[in-house]
């Protein structure tokens, strides 16, 4: 029976092909406009990522070292992922395997291995539901909208081979293994599973087939053609990129900028006091407490996260020492979070948190964080509006990440008033060993106290979330915040590891 394709891939099953003689001639041309406009692309503000993916895995790798040759592979970040996932990639988020491989501007980021494919894959061989499917590419369209609205310049190609192909080349390496080296256990894979695979795929396209980052689909089972369509495809588009400069941001959700009246910090109570004679107590007894839970969440194999921000001088460098003073210190890192380097400023402003993210059994402590963009950057102009006010969504898909990973983040505002801020920067004025903490900066800082604490404000009410609420601490008095930081951190600890437990109870009924 003949059948016709009528499907998402039915106009990459036309048969399309390039005879040698035309292969050859395109493709002088095309070389030197190649590296014409990567040379020009090493001077543009801008970075492009190329994603090549498929049911044709060694056409797509073919590709790749196609465009090697016709390319200068120095300039290219090649990276071949999900070849065999190690146990600590497997701990992590998915979407951490490309974050931390973003190319800087001027360069170009090449992968063979397409993130919303790998995190449908994960997801199904994870037992995840279509409703968690859902949600899981939700993430992906938002991860690939921060890159394009941040002026990356993000290519996909889908290759694609019908069902007799790839069967025909499965039997033929039987023949004669040799001559079909790179084909894996995971093409058979692919073909025995052909019609689910297909339906996935067709879906997982669909839905993150965007205007900013579309799906190109193209037909792979002649290479000349899908080497030749692919190869102008990235020029034409990197032509246009570099014609039209940076491309820039497009409108974000609205956003309302005045303050209502009372400011949330406000409402902090920073009378709140702990008694010396108290304070050690309870200072001993939680420290011990936190101590028990951190190596239970080692023995369980849970990472955390922890974010301090505040007012400056409010105490954020004292409390997290209480902290990491009764945890176990090879389980432990501070990461101390200040102007972004050259290399970080080459991209998305994420990219250098996302580096950090834990693996099991590991807390990673941030003494300032991602927050930075919608406060300092905010208030001294670092950032454009457009790009501070898209960014609170962009932080809240990232702890939602982090949350729905297993990995929870515990997050601290520590608020002092402007006269207590000011007799602390007084007393590091005069004691030796705190002075490198005080900077011009700092008293610059004061005189926009009130921009500071509006900006706070909008902070907090807009990335307060179910999974990670922001805890507003009383800091004028540093025992009462130490004290208040360390019964939260074991509260939250405490709840996390019965929710695991509960949830191993379930999965070994089900069993």
């Amino acid at each position: 029976m003949n059948t016709t394709n009528t499907g998402l891939f039915a106009a990459s099953e036309m048969g399309n092909k390039v005879d040698k003689q035309e292969y050859e001639d395109a493709v002088t041309a095309l070389r030197v406009e190649l590296l014409n406009l990567q040379f020009d692309l090493q001077e543009a503000d801008f970075s492009m990522i190329v994603v090549l993916a498929g049911n044709d895995r060694p056409g797509c790798a073919n590709t790749v070292r196609t465009l090697h040759e016709w390319m200068d592979a120095r300039y290219i970040d090649t990276h071949i992922l999900f070849a065999h996932e190690t146990e600590a990639e497997e701990e992590r988020p998915i979407l951490w395997h490309y974050w931390r491989r973003l190319p800087p501007k001027g360069r170009i980021g090449l992968f063979l291995g397409a993130w919303p494919a790998f995190t449908v894959q994960r997801a199904i061989a994870r037992g995840a539901s279509d409703l968690e499917i859902d949600g899981a590419l939700d993430h992906v369209e938002r991860f690939e909208s921060e890159l394009t609205l941040d002026g990356t310049l993000l290519l996909k190609f889908w290759c694609h081979i019908p069902e007799n192909v790839l069967g025909q080349r499965l039997k033929d390496s039987k023949k004669d293994s040799t001559g079909h080296w790179w084909l894996e256990e995971r093409d058979w894979e692919i073909h025995n599973t052909f019609d689910e695979f297909m339906r996935v795929t067709e879906r997982t396209v669909r839905r993150t087939n965007t205007p900013d980052a579309p799906w190109s689909i193209v037909e792979s089972t002649d290479h000349r053609y899908r080497n030749l369509t692919i190869g102008r495809h990235i020029a034409g588009a990197l032509r246009d990129r570099l014609e039209a400069g940076k491309v820039a941001p497009k409108a974000t959700e609205s956003y309302v900028a005045a303050v209502p009246d009372p400011n949330i910090l406000d409402q902090i109570d920073l009378s709140a006091s702990v008694a010396p004679e108290d304070y050690k107590k309870e200072l001993k007894k939680l420290q011990a407490r936190l101590n028990r839970l951190s190596r239970s969440m080692v023995e369980a194999g849970r990472a955390c996260v922890m974010v301090f921000e505040g007012v400056d001088a409010a105490g954020k460098g004292g409390s997290i020492r209480r902290l990491t003073g009764a945890m176990p210190i090879q389980n432990v890192r501070v990461i101390p979070i200040a102007a972004p380097s050259d290399e970080e400023l080459a991209r998305h402003y994420l990219w250098r948190f996302w580096r950090h993210v834990p693996g099991a059994g590991k807390t990673v402590i941030f003494d300032r964080s991602w927050y930075g963009r919608v406060l300092v950057e905010r208030v001294e102009g670092f950032a454009t509006e457009p790009e501070w006010r898209r960014a609170y969504e962009e932080i809240n898909d990232f702890e939602s990440i982090l949350h729905e990973s297993g990995i929870p983040v515990i997050k601290f505002w520590l608020q002092i008033d402007a006269d207590e801020q000011l007799r602390r920067f007084e007393s590091r004025a005069e004691t030796p060993y705190k002075k490198y903490k005080l900077t011009d900066e700092d008293y610059r800082n004061r005189e926009k106290w009130d921009l500071y604490q509006e900006a706070t404000h909008d902070m907090v009410t807009r990335t307060s979330t179910r999974y990670a609420p922001w805890n507003l601490v009383a800091a004028n008095d540093k025992r009462h915040a130490r004290i208040a930081v360390l019964r939260v951190v074991c509260e939250r600890l405490e709840k996390e590891l019965k929710e695991r437990k509960g949830k191993g109870k379930k999965s070994r009924k089900r069993r």
